[in-house]
């Protein structure tokens, strides 16, 4: 038989069941909570888990989530033949992370999915499960290493949301649906992660521009302030002083 590869969120709710087929769940975007025959684990983006048939889990995902999902009947042409020896992967439950050259492989497949009228074919299914496989003994994490990867925050993602929007109220709730997380819940794991507060890590990120755009332009401070957030220019020269230790008329004045 054939494998079945398909791309789509999980259900917000928790559910559970088992199946005769193998699968291997691989996050593109949000996360998923999975907890496979008691051992627990999250898939967050380009992590992944491996599920052996008939072995009941449960499964949830977090907010906005993608997945690719391969199912793999025992008989696939890409567990026989020559293939027998990837059914290794699936001898037990595991989490693990893609590497950069997988991480490639991914988009790749992603793309030929979107591109082609039909599921790509089983050798592209192969050529994934034979680099699981090749990289099984760096990469297969237990249920704790696959939780403390996926309580990481994408912290550039997250820059990139607020430089998007420096001029603009963000706030604490805003970064967490970036995130998938709950309010509170983004609020902690982003202050062990990063020692800084979300407000910390917003302001920060406007000054930096703010200073930037002080000694690389001549544009008013006026609009400085108002492109970096700010209410108006007292606003700005207040929190650069306090931040950098003088006003940014005077690193002005400096850089000229």
């Amino acid at each position: 038989m054939t494998n079945t590869i398909r791309l789509t969120p999980l259900d917000n709710a928790v559910q559970h069941h088992h199946h005769d087929y193998h699968q291997i769940v691989i996050g593109l975007s949000g996360y998923a909570e999975f907890e496979i025959a008691g051992h627990g684990g999250v898939v967050a983006p380009l992590s992944g888990c491996l599920v052996p048939a008939n072995v009941e889990h449960y499964y949830e995902g977090i907010g906005d989530n993608r997945q690719l999902i391969i199912d793999l009947p025992d008989d696939a042409v890409s567990l026989t033949g020559g293939q027998r020896e990837l059914r290794r992967l699936f001898d037990r439950p595991g989490y693990f992370s893609l590497d950069e050259s997988l991480q490639h492989y991914l988009n790749f497949l992603v793309q030929e999915m979107a591109r082609a009228q039909h599921a790509p074919g089983d050798l592209l299914v192969t050529t994934l499960l034979s680099s699981l496989h090749a990289r099984l003994g760096a990469t297969l994490l237990s249920p704790p290493a696959a939780r403390r990867l996926a309580r990481l925050l994408d912290i550039a993602r997250l820059e990139r949301y607020v430089h998007e929007r420096l001029n603009r109220r963000i706030s604490v709730a805003d970064l967490a649906r970036v995130a998938c997380l709950s309010e509170a819940h983004f609020a902690e794991r982003f202050r062990d992660q990063t020692g800084l507060t979300p407000y910390q890590f917003v302001m920060r990120l406007r000054l930096d521009t703010a200073r930037q755009l002080t000694t690389s332009t001549q544009l008013p401070l006026a609009e400085i302030a108002e492109r970096t957030g700010f209410a108006n220019q007292s606003a700005l020269s207040h929190a650069f002083r306090r931040h950098y230790g003088h006003p940014p008329i005077q690193l002005r004045r400096i850089a000229r």
